[in-house]
C-alpha cells in the first residue's frame, strides 16, 4: 500500500487503506473503521469500507501543504489498528 500522495487542491478523489495482506496472514476481516482528516482537508461523505479495505473520499487542501489522515479499524477479532496515508498538496 503506497502511503504518500501527490494531490490537486482542486481535486476529490478516494484513498484507500488496504489491509488484505495482514488480514489473510490472521485470519480476520474488518468489522469497522474511522478515517481521521486534518483541518485544511474534506472528508466527502463516510468512509466506505469492505471486509479488508477502507475508503474515503478527499478534497481540499492548500497548495504546498503537507496533510496526514489517519485510519483506525477494528476487526471481527477485536483487534484494532491505524495506518496513516501522507498527501503534499501541488498543482497538477
Amino acid at each position: 500500500m503506497a502511503d504518500s500522495y501527490v494531490k490537486d487542491p482542486s481535486a476529490r478523489l478516494d484513498y484507500t487503506w488496504d489491509w488484505t495482506e495482514w488480514l489473510a496472514e490472521i485470519t480476520d476481516t474488518i468489522s469497522s473503521a474511522t478515517v481521521t482528516v486534518p483541518a485544511g482537508l474534506t472528508a466527502v461523505g463516510a468512509a466506505s469500507f469492505t471486509t479488508t479495505a477502507v475508503t474515503q473520499r478527499i478534497s481540499g487542501g492548500t497548495l504546498d501543504d503537507a496533510y496526514t489522515m489517519v485510519c483506525q479499524i477494528t476487526t471481527a477479532g477485536g483487534l484494532i489498528d491505524e495506518r496513516s496515508i501522507h498527501l503534499t498538496i501541488s498543482n497538477r
